[in-house]
């Protein structure tokens, strides 16, 4: 199987998920992956232009590519999946055909759900548009579930690599060295020794925020050149790099089998990690090499060119 293009440090692959696990190269990274982070086409109810499955036919469907994808991961590695909301066609009314699917997960594989997070947009446009802006009847949907699941109960992970600001508040607090100590309403006792303590930022909430609105200029510029549409449902930036940055070290491979537009490959290049990416529609694939630096270069590179660096 010969990449599509190549980096310094990953290669991307237009074949299908289930493609890939049957090849040579899933075997030789089999048990060496860090990472898994991807957001697979969402379990809608209606199909839509990059392909997604639809129904009971999909949760099937991604149950048994994460199956597959699961065996490749190392023993303290981690999976990481994003997974939007969906609504019965024709009506008000929400599916639960994504909880299905990750409970699915869950129980049909070897993982443990470490924890579940949400990825709340504040800037995404009012949807679905006929029950939220022309009806009224609903409020926007603005946010997707995204679970982190192991092969072990304690994966290699350190919120010390994704700390947040402190906030004025609570800069203020630490600089008075003053709370309200001892017993909680909650009955919780509270510590002001520890309380007051610089640890360099707080540690996030598993809400997380990330409005995704920014075009990367260089990729609208060179999709428009070559003529091939940006993908229609691109991850935010901000999301990868969060948990790339929470779950691997410098070095360690992250793979991303529903690819898209590559953010998961270029946010790790960014990052100093080793990538693959895997893509089934080529024009998608075309256009994610203006996420990287001279994408004329990776253009090129001739299929099949050799990176040592993912395998």
């Amino acid at each position: 199987m010969d990449a599509y293009y190549s980096t310094q440090l990953g290669s991307a692959y237009n074949v299908a998920a289930e493609e890939f696990l049957e090849s040579q190269h899933a075997a030789q990274i089999k048990g060496k992956l860090d990472l898994i982070f991807t957001s697979p086409p969402f379990p809608l109810i209606a199909k839509k232009k990059y392909g997604n499955q639809i129904g009971e036919e999909y949760l099937a469907w991604i149950v048994e590519t994460i199956k597959g994808l699961a065996e490749l991961l190392a023993e303290d590695g981690s999976l990481v999946i994003e997974i939007g909301n969906a609504w019965i066609k024709g009506s008000p009314v929400m599916s639960t055909l994504p909880l299905e699917t990750l409970l699915e997960i869950q129980k049909k594989t070897d993982l443990h759900l470490c924890q579940q997070f949400i990825c709340h947009n504040p800037a995404r446009l009012p949807g679905p548009a006929q029950w939220v802006t022309i009806e009224r009847i609903r409020v926007k949907d603005s946010f997707t579930h995204v679970w982190w699941f192991s092969p072990s109960e304690r994966p290699k992970a350190s919120n010390r690599k994704v700390l947040q600001p402190y906030k004025p508040a609570m800069r203020k607090l630490m600089a008075r060295k003053s709370y309200n100590a001892g017993p909680r309403p909650s009955g919780h006792s509270i510590s002001e020794d520890s309380f007051f303590t610089d640890n360099g930022g707080a540690i996030p909430p598993n809400v997380l925020e990330f409005s995704n609105t920014a075009w990367k200029a260089a990729y609208k510029k060179w999709c428009k050149r070559h003529n091939v549409p940006p993908h229609p449902a691109r991850m935010p930036q901000g999301l990868v790099e969060f948990f790339i940055k929470f779950l691997t070290e410098e070095g360690d491979l992250v793979l991303d089998p529903f690819a898209g537009s590559n953010t998961t490959g270029a946010t790790a290049e960014k990052l100093n990690r080793r990538w693959i990416g895997i893509e089934k529609i080529e024009p998608y694939l075309l256009g994610s090499m203006g996420q990287f630096d001279d994408p004329d270069r990776l253009l090129s590179n001739p299929p099949g060119a050799s990176n040592d660096a993912a395998e």
